[in-house]
């Protein structure tokens, strides 16, 4: 057993609800507190010194030059692991380019599935793993990872295993998705529909065989898979067992009432979310996902967060780093932006990165500071813990925590 304090500030997030808007007088805030850390797990958080007295035989360590402690952040959305770089396609967006102008001139997805497909797992590993660690050091802790840039068995197959062998070399947390519903590859010779059954009898017996993702994801999108014939799609990888999260509403409205219907853990994006649908989403246990690195990669409006929140939505917020729309990474540079444009109060932004977000990926031993719960938290050398978002990303996180041990 250790003990691990004393921090100026600790911010548990303990009774904070799953659901809806939350005041700033809502956060608990411990002064001069301390973590008892036990095989990993949190035995208590309390008074630094109360807990020393209490435990007098338990290794102490102590903690210098003042900090604060929060949970660690999970990143719920991301798409990290690709090959290649799309710098150009952003110069030609911003130069006033359409999409499709893009995607014709040789970038768009299809531009990542060639870069993807062309490196060798060494690279696609190598890579992985700096993005990883460059995330660890901004205090994620649990980071998703989707495939999605391979679009046929031996590439989607690539993509996971190697999402499964970078769990060897970080102590976070990964959790692997499946998305080779991401859109029809150009080679596959078929139809959607037959390129979704493709998915269903060709890659996805072979990912539950390997154990290389419980989850599924699709991108329902004009420019990718149509309404009717993604919710069958749902439909049926729901009855092989996966879990289920969809990219929705990205730029047409009318998905999200589908991720709904087909009892998905999270509707991601949701820039285009019509009203209605907003009350549909509050009223379900699917989380909203809001995605502001891609509102600011591709110049569009953002989530409409704070409409999901006062109807009572479940909100997360994650940073959907990938090679096109939302290059930057950096959830925490996002999650502020997104809450100054939307008003989101610091107790709401630090529950879409941590204890919602973790929610939405089907987690509930992490993102709070409570008994019982994983020993996974990050410190800042502040003694105002508001001061994490006020700086928009650039308080650096002095330590991360995993399991209680420190890797940062």
């Amino acid at each position: 057993m250790k003990l691990i304090g004393p921090f100026k500030q600790i911010i548990t997030l303990a009774d904070l609800p799953l659901r809806g808007k939350i005041s700033d007088e809502q956060i608990d805030i411990i002064t001069d507190g301390g973590i008892l850390v036990d095989n990993g797990l949190i035995q208590s958080v309390g008074n630094f010194k109360m807990l020393k007295t209490e435990n007098p035989d338990t290794e102490t360590e102590l903690i210098e030059g003042g900090q604060i402690v929060l949970p660690g952040f999970v990143d719920s959305h991301t798409h990290i692991c690709f090959g290649g770089n799309r710098a150009n396609d952003f110069a030609m967006r911003n130069a006033g380019k359409t999409y499709l102008e893009i995607a014709e001139s040789g970038g768009g997805i299809w531009s990542s599935v060639q870069h993807t497909r062309n490196a060798s797992e060494e690279e696609l590993l190598k890579t992985l793993v700096e993005r990883i660690s460059f995330l660890v050091s901004l205090g994620i802790t649990t980071i998703e990872i989707k495939s999605g840039y391979g679009l046929d068995v031996e590439n989607e197959l690539k993509m996971l295993r190697i999402i499964k062998k970078a769990q060897d070399q970080t102590k976070a947390r990964l959790v692997p998705t499946c998305l080779s519903a991401h859109l029809k590859p150009r080679d596959f010779d078929g139809t959607n529909q037959e390129y979704l059954e493709y998915i269903l009898t060709e890659i996805l017996p072979k990912v539950k065989e390997e154990g290389l993702a419980q989850r599924v994801d699709i991108f329902i999108e004009k420019s990718a898979f149509q309404p009717e014939e993604s919710r069958d799609f749902l439909l049926k990888t729901k009855d092989l067992g996966f879990d289920i999260t969809v990219h929705a509403d990205q730029f047409t409205p009318g998905s999200s009432r589908i991720a709904v219907e087909v009892g998905a853990k999270s509707a991601d994006h949701l820039e285009a979310t019509a009203d209605e649908d907003i009350e549909f989403l509050a009223q379900s246990d699917t989380v909203a996902t809001a995605l502001p690195g891609a509102s600011l990669g591709l110049g569009e409006k953002f989530t409409p967060a704070r409409k999901l929140l006062d109807a009572g939505a479940i909100l997360a917020i994650a940073s959907d780093w990938n090679p096109g729309s939302a290059p930057m990474g950096n959830l925490i540079t996002q999650a502020s932006i997104l809450a100054t444009f939307e008003k989101l109060t610091t107790a709401e932004v630090l529950a879409g990165i941590t204890f919602r977000a973790a929610y939405a990926l089907g987690l509930e031993d992490t993102g709070k500071l409570e008994t019982g719960k994983k020993a996974d938290f990050v410190t800042f050398k502040t003694d105002n813990f508001q001061n994490v978002l006020y700086n928009q990303g650039s308080l650096n996180a002095e330590h991360v925590y995993i399991s209680g041990i420190q890797i940062h």
